[in-house]
């Protein structure tokens, strides 16, 4: 279903949210490895807010998540997945970033002819992706 002309629309997706067994660990992670920024920690070591370009990566312990004291109660089973934009050019140095930070690189795939993506996980198993802007051709990333 497409929404009529005159419905608002959607600028972007503004933050999202993985579930992670170590607050700490998790963080850590998305600093050493991928150079996000922490902007907030929420109380009682429950998630933590990276700043991943003009997008926010949300980490949460999924049981607190679930208990919805404060927001609405979400929460997922099982891994998730969030893909990270990146230059094309930058693809061969991330590479070399992952292995020399002792990330195993499960899988590279290439969307037409977009430079393949690479595929890792982080320490809770989430799988995350680096992936061209073009992969998305119809879309004004």
């Amino acid at each position: 279903m497409t929404a009529p002309d005159s419905s608002p629309r959607v600028q972007m997706v503004l933050e999202s949210a993985l579930y992670v067994r170590d607050v700490r660990r998790a963080v850590e992670f998305y600093q050493g490895v991928l150079g996000l920024r922490l902007i907030d920690e929420f109380d009682e070591s429950r998630g933590a807010a990276m700043a991943a370009g003009p997008s926010v990566l949300l980490l949460f312990l999924p049981d607190v998540a679930r208990r919805g004291e404060r927001l609405p109660a979400h929460g997922a089973d099982g891994a998730g997945h969030v893909a990270f934009r990146v230059a094309p050019e930058d693809l061969p140095r991330w590479r070399e970033a992952l292995q020399a930070r002792g990330v195993t690189i499960e899988r590279e795939h290439a969307f037409g002819d977009n430079p393949p993506s690479i595929y890792f996980r982080d320490p809770d198993g989430n799988l995350l992706e680096l992936a061209v802007r073009t992969v998305w051709k119809d879309l004004p990333l």
